[in-house]
């Protein structure tokens, strides 16, 4: 997997919308803090269009991505909000120009997308917290994400009690993202091969019964059967039916992979929590699940 170059003091760094419109005045927070890190926001032309829900058209929100990854002069992409949309841009992005002169996306939710397609074509990506979100993050998330895109190696290790940690240790590249959004893009062009890697999910507002019809298809789909192992980060805001789906959102997924021979790593902080850390995706790691901590170290 290629690692795009990291950033330096002075570089700039795009901020677009693929899905869910935004104002500049929502991006406030993200501003001061690149400017913070010494590095200089460059607003998209989407920030503060209006398509329904939508930044603008598909169009212009595929224009204005496209023209991030071309210019040059960009040294980095940080998606300002999730949502829904950027499924519906993908397959009009030209990454010729990334090819050549690749740049860190960064993002998450919706921005899965991104991160399953840009997997595909060899390149490294950032799963980590948007300018959106910041206001609720905690310290040490958004300094996880200075430290990806700066190149220092945000290693992590955590204390955890829950029973259901699959224990043991393994080696393998990082992939994933979003549950729904993984689910949705099977059999397209932007899903993920699997085998051999380390599987990161988590999701949001989510019913109980749509968890398990996911993660069955990701397990017919043959997305399960061969990972070399599996971290599960939030599994927040769940829903259930009148009548009880019966598990828990973690007992499902275990519960789809209890015929497959690796560890699993459950309340990992990534995703829809306020300690949403920055994961490296395409990076090699080695996972070391325990009953009592788990480990994530870059190799």
């Amino acid at each position: 997997m290629v690692t795009p170059p990291y950033l330096r003091y002075g570089d700039k760094v795009g901020i677009v919308a693929t899905a869910r419109k935004i104002s500049k005045k929502e991006l406030e927070e993200g501003i001061t803090l690149l400017k913070n890190w010494g590095l200089v926001p460059v607003l998209g032309n989407t920030i503060g269009l209006e398509d329904n829900q939508y930044a603008g058209t598909d169009f212009e929100r595929a224009q204005d991505f496209q023209q991030m990854m071309d210019n040059t002069e960009i040294k980095a992409i940080w998606c300002a909000r999730g949502g829904y949309g950027t499924v519906r841009i993908v397959d009009d992005l030209d990454f010729y120009k990334f090819v050549k002169y690749p740049k860190w996306v960064v993002g998450y939710s919706d921005v899965t997308v991104l991160h399953s397609h840009i997997h595909k074509i060899g390149f490294k990506t950032i799963h980590a917290t948007m300018p959106v979100s910041l206001e609720d993050n905690t310290a040490f998330a958004k300094a996880s994400l200075k430290q990806s895109l700066f190149g220092e190696q945000p290693n992590f290790s955590y204390d955890t009690t829950n029973k259901l940690n699959r224990v043991g240790a393994t080696k393998g590249t990082l992939v994933g993202g979003n549950l729904s959004i993984l689910y949705s893009l099977c059999g397209s062009s932007s899903d993920l091969d699997t085998a051999g890697k380390i599987l990161f999910i988590e999701d949001l507002d989510e019913y109980l019964y749509h968890i398990d019809r996911m993660v069955v298809n990701l397990k017919r789909n043959g997305m399960l059967d061969h990972c070399a192992g599996m971290v599960v980060g939030g599994m927040t805001k769940m829903h259930d039916n009148r009548i009880p789906f019966g598990k828990t959102a973690q007992e499902i997924v275990l519960d789809a992979v209890k015929e497959c021979d690796f560890p699993v790593a459950f309340d990992f902080p990534a995703g829809h929590v306020d300690n949403n850390n920055a994961l490296k995706l395409g990076s090699e790691i080695e996972l070391v699940v325990t009953q009592n901590d788990t480990k994530i170290t870059y190799l």
